[in-house]
């Protein structure tokens, strides 16, 4: 995807295929000497079983300029935290892997519902922000990297390119989102962004009209992507959701808390595939269809902090509006992997779009039904402020359970 175009909102960092994978590694390790850079993974145990996990870690020992890896290991028991303690062994940086489910996080978990700062439902966004409260209690990196477990084409050159706008101290950037094409085994890929988030967006607009963070989020070429960089600075006022919102999530702190020159989106690969949801229609707590009400949800909760108001009504002509801008870039998408020889099943597709136009509807109902529900994990500034020593407590248990199983 090697061209020059700048949307005006967000900086956008091509791959113009002039430097390369050492040229990136070397600045990396030379900037990584002041600037220290951790890693996070957040996992699933079923993941170690995988294809993409191993090939993942053959790759990442050959990364010199990591500081620090934070595995933030979900749905184990303890012979899995201790084959998982076994299986990341052979990383030659420094390394922990968190048991969210372990007996000493639980206490730490009962710590704070106890102080009222529920975490949320078990799942990536509460992973991810044990992990970043992990790494703030190091008090020692300046960058961190965050990527998924199940990326079946990674290789290094991801890394270093999506870490290299948020570590080179010569750039303003505090926030680096990375874009592919979602392309694999013959198909157009990436149905949650196509079908759902760029039609909703162009809808919303419509809708309740011009707002500058819509415009924002239209910038970035794949919004969904699980693959970001941030200096740690704005960590600790970082609130995140704890569910399938998490990558939208970020990208509204980033609008909401840092000037627009200090975000941008960086293309890290040309051939990204992992593991496909199923679209669970019959299943609305699972899949694409549970992702997609989360999306949805996350998306009105910033727009209606920042004034808009939401009704019945506009949800319903949000959903009429939303279903004839997808059924138009369906058209798009369809004559786009024609061309260039990949399928695409335009039935099953409008039967996602049906399915996301339902969804849309609920999200809004859901929103409208709780509109005192605290949507976000607390943040680790205020977690600190209410429970002083808690995320030191929070190293000695990591700690004493890979002593205990390592």
């Amino acid at each position: 995807m090697a061209d020059f175009h700048q949307n005006g909102n967000v900086a956008t960092l091509h791959n113009l295929r002039a430097g390369g994978t050492e040229m990136l590694t070397h600045e990396l390790t030379t900037f990584a000497e002041s600037r220290k850079i951790s890693l996070i993974l957040p996992s699933l145990f079923s993941e170690l079983e995988g294809e993409a996990l191993p090939a993942i870690l053959n790759e990442l020992t050959q990364v010199p300029y990591l500081h620090r890896i934070v595995i933030g290991l979900d749905r184990a028991d303890a012979r899995q935290y201790a084959h998982a303690l076994r299986f990341f062994g052979r990383l030659p940086q420094n390394h922990v892997v968190i048991w969210n489910d372990s007996p000493r996080m639980q206490a730490i978990h009962a710590r704070l519902d106890a102080a009222k700062l529920d975490p949320g439902e078990p799942g990536k966004g509460r992973n991810v922000w044990f992990c970043m409260g992990y790494i703030m209690a190091c008090k020692d990196s300046a960058v961190i990297a965050l990527h998924d477990c199940d990326i079946v084409t990674y290789n290094r050159e991801m890394l270093a390119r999506l870490v290299y706008p948020v570590a080179n101290p010569n750039f303003p950037y505090q926030l680096a989102k990375g874009y592919y094409p979602r392309v694999g085994e013959g198909k157009l890929n990436g149905r949650v962004t196509r079908l759902l988030v760029s039609p909703v967006l162009i809808a919303l607009k419509k809708v309740i009209g011009d707002r500058d963070y819509l415009d924002y989020l239209r910038s970035f070429r794949y919004p969904l992507s699980g693959e970001f960089a941030m200096r740690t600075a704005p960590l600790p006022d970082l609130r995140i959701p704890s569910d399938w919102g998490l990558e939208i999530g970020v990208l509204s702190e980033a609008w909401r808390n840092l000037a627009p020159h200090s975000v941008c989106q960086v293309e890290i690969s040309d051939a990204y595939d992992h593991k496909h949801q199923p679209v669970s229609e019959e299943d609305a707590a699972a899949g694409l269809s549970r992702m997609s009400i989360d999306i949805c949800k996350s998306m009105f909760r910033k727009l209606a902090a920042d004034g808009t108001v939401f009704s019945e009504e506009i949800f319903r002509t949000l959903k009429a509006t939303y279903y004839r801008a997808a059924l138009d870039l369906l058209d798009c998408y369809y004559n786009d992997a024609r061309m260039n020889g990949l399928s695409l099943d335009r039935h099953a597709e409008e039967n996602i779009i049906e399915l996301f136009a339902r969804n849309i509807t609920e999200a809004g109902q859901v929103f409208l039904d709780n509109p005192a529900e605290t949507p976000f994990i607390p943040t680790w500034n205020r977690v600190h402020s209410a429970d002083p020593t808690l995320m030191a407590d929070m190293l000695a248990a990591v700690a004493a359970d890979m002593a205990e199983f390592g």
